[in-house]
């Protein structure tokens, strides 16, 4: 999901879309045409398509004068796809993307403010959810669910170990690794590789040190400093103890086959529900338990609003403003929330319920923070993963892995990405 340069790709193609504008023209008159890329936020492809047709059959039938189409789009190829629709000017009206993508966007022109979606029940919104995709007081994101992650454990390897009381913080999953190790058993899953986001395995730890990868006003990088250094040899002290997975340095985090479910590895510190529920299946969901975002100098866990952003290819602005405040409504979200296990961004509209895991995920919220959200945060994630990668497999010290990430990253803040 990361993009090189994509800022400035994207603003230097953008001409090419004011020249030309979208297929949907509705200036003659008729049903206006709004088209919505949607990605699955339901983990079940069957399960997906039938809740989005059912929420495009009633939208229409409430709104006789919009032809709404959402199109299911895959994770894979997101940036690029994106990036490659908006500059040619044939993309969709509005797009689901996460915080850090929609500044990134709106940095190149690739979006316009959304605040007309939102001006009825503004009020009815988190608003952190809404704070995080404000950017020159202007709105560019709706909200339309929030994402929770936290810790999960495998009782029945712990127990074996004799750890009775899962590990709640740093110094506990350190002292745990031994005993697991001698048992053939890494305490914590640890995924390095380029391909998985850093918002799911590097930043929590960062964020829990008490650094960050930006200084306060994201003219600089601080993830080189003492808290980042701290996470990282928290990682290759457990690395050396026995305590992460062997292939950690290079493996993803795609938890169905991976150590958590084959009961090799004991415990993660940022999942979601769905995972949760692969956990479950292969181990029985009375050997998982879930519990409280993990504790460094810091409680922090990742959790974010995925949020539809309107793209400066529409054509009609107010027919995209009924189709985001709909699928962004009490009724929709609700719905959505409850079939992806996801959580409200809106304060009018219940958590879902009937999951044990629901609780300690809905308690995590507020631990939760929403990744880096600069104009060049994917850049900078891209060039500090291949450098975390490098100390992982032991080909750099952390001080020079840290260093030379941090070198990159500078150079691209003063190219602008």
């Amino acid at each position: 999901m990361r993009v090189r340069g994509m800022a400035v790709g994207v603003a230097a193609l953008l001409t090419v879309a004011a020249c030309g504008g979208s297929d949907d023209d509705t200036a003659g008159g008729g049903s206006a045409e709004v088209t919505v890329w949607m990605y699955p936020v339901i983990p079940d492809q069957d399960a997906s398509i039938a809740f989005w047709d059912q929420v495009e059959a009633d939208f229409e039938a409430e709104n006789e004068d919009i032809d709404l189409t959402i199109e299911q789009q895959p994770w894979e190829g997101k940036d690029e796809k994106i990036a490659t629709a908006i500059a040619s000017g044939q993309g969709p009206d509005l797009v689901l993307l996460t915080p850090d993508q929609t500044l990134q966007y709106q940095v190149s022109g690739g979006l316009k403010p959304l605040d007309g979606a939102v001006e009825d029940d503004r009020d009815a919104y988190l608003p952190s959810a809404l704070d995080v995709v404000t950017f020159e007081d202007e709105l560019y994101g709706v909200p339309i669910y929030h994402t929770s992650t936290t810790t999960a454990y495998n009782t029945t390897v712990l127990e074996a170990a004799g750890i009775t009381e899962p590990p709640a913080t740093w110094d506990d999953v350190l002292a745990a690794a031994p005993a697991l190790a001698a048992n053939g058993v890494s305490v914590l899953d640890y995924s390095g590789s380029p391909e998985t986001t850093l918002n799911l395995t590097f930043y929590p730890l960062l964020w829990q040190a008490g650094g960050t990868i930006f200084t306060e006003d994201g003219s600089d990088v601080a993830f080189d400093g003492p808290e980042g250094l701290a996470a990282l040899q928290f990682l290759l002290d457990l690395q050396a103890a026995g305590g992460l997975p062997a292939d950690a340095a290079t493996k993803t985090n795609l938890v169905d086959g991976g150590p958590l479910t084959t009961g090799a590895t004991a415990m993660t510190y940022a999942i979601t529900l769905p995972d949760i529920e692969i956990m479950r299946t292969s181990l029985g969901a009375e050997n998982v338990a879930v519990g409280a975002p993990l504790i460094g100098e810091e409680q922090v866990s990742f959790g974010i609003p995925g949020v539809l952003a309107l793209t400066s290819i529409t054509d009609d602005e107010d027919a995209a403003y009924e189709v985001a405040s709909y699928i962004a409504g009490p009724d929709v979200s609700a719905a959505l929330n409850a079939e992806a296990g996801t959580f409200p961004a809106r304060t009018d509209v219940d958590a879902p319920t009937g999951d044990d895991a629901l609780t300690p995920l809905s308690d995590a919220l507020q631990y939760a923070r929403p990744g880096e959200v600069q104009p060049t945060s994917r850049q900078v994630m891209a060039v500090l993963s291949a450098q975390l990668q490098a100390a992982l497999q032991g080909s750099k010290s952390p001080e020079d892995a840290l260093a030379d990430a941090a070198a990159e990253a500078r150079d691209l803040i003063a190219r602008g990405g």
